[in-house]
């Protein structure tokens, strides 16, 4: 372990210190700042020659400047000599974007993961990504780690009594399916469309749900719309109470008001991404991943 190192990039430092700490990592300072355009400036100040070195960098909001941002880390890292980089992304940006629906579109996840490994890194660590399949879209190793461990004893501690686990769409069956079998509790999913990017619109409820508390689980939340809608959806079908979990909160600042309007009352996220200061008046409740984090980078270091 000795050789292990870890940078805690501008997206989240805070978590990439606390990864840190419990791995046992030397953290490595980095100075990232930029020109009077935007344009990014990137100087790793400690050494990596020669060393096992961990970027911790979600690719949340501003998604554009954070996937930048840990490309030039990597490749200055990459020219101080380190042996081996792997990419630690609690939150992977366009990860929404992994197929074509039509010739004039690009597959914006697989090009971020391209740009990523065009930068020099050897291995991604992933965070409960939109789709497991989007292991395709790497040519370099790809760890996916699932927030089950983190929500779980967050969602105990609930004590919801006649539990039903809800997907909100049939994509989200598999991840309900994890939940329900922990919770020893039955599934239900929510049929919809989606007429266009961030809005969804409900066809049905497809399983028991009168008279239960519902846990709406999910990947992520932006405008709060998917979410608001199966709420909805689940009120309108007798539900006694509905509640949320999703792990990542890409949440706009009406998100929370949309959810809690719909009827939501308790809502769970991870620290995959730095909180938004002053936007939410109740914040969610947050189940910590840096543990989850650092046993994996312990057991990659080890290998």
């Amino acid at each position: 372990m000795s050789a292990l190192r870890l940078i805690a990039g501008n997206a989240h430092p805070a978590l990439g210190r606390r990864v840190a700490e419990i791995a046992g990592a030397a953290l490595v300072p980095v100075a990232l700042a930029a020109f009077a355009d935007g344009e990014a400036r990137v100087r790793i100040e400690g050494d990596v020659a020669g060393a096992d070195l961990y970027v911790v960098q979600p690719t949340s909001p501003p998604v554009n400047e954070h996937l930048v941002a840990l490309a030039l880390i990597a490749d200055a890292a990459r020219a101080a000599g380190a042996a081996r980089l792997t990419a630690v992304v609690p939150y992977f940006g366009y990860a929404r974007q992994d197929t074509r629906k039509s010739a004039g579109e690009p597959r914006s996840a697989q090009m971020a993961a391209r740009i990523l490994e065009c930068a020099g890194i050897d291995r991604l660590v992933a965070f409960e990504l939109h789709s497991p399949a989007l292991d395709s879209a790497f040519r370099i190793p790809l760890v996916h780690l699932e927030a089950d461990e983190a929500a779980l004893p967050l969602i105990r501690a609930w004590r919801l009594t006649d539990l039903t686990v809800v997907s909100p769409d049939a994509g989200g069956l598999k991840r309900a399916q994890r939940y329900a079998s922990a919770l020893g509790a039955p599934i239900a999913v929510i049929a919809k469309t989606r007429p266009q990017p961030d809005a969804a619109a409900v066809v049905a409820v497809l399983g028991e749900v009168r008279g239960r508390s519902c846990l709406i689980v999910d990947d992520l939340a932006s405008t709060g719309g998917t979410i608001a809608a199966a709420a909805q959806a689940l009120r309108h079908a007798a539900a006694a109470a509905v509640h949320a979990f999703f792990a990542h909160a890409v949440m706009a600042p009406t998100a929370l008001d949309r959810m809690r309007s719909a009827g939501v009352q308790r809502i769970g996220v991870t620290d995959s991404i730095a909180p938004v200061q002053g936007t939410q008046a109740a914040p969610p409740e947050v189940a910590e991943i840096a543990p989850l984090i650092a046993r994996a980078v312990a057991r990659l270091a080890g290998g």
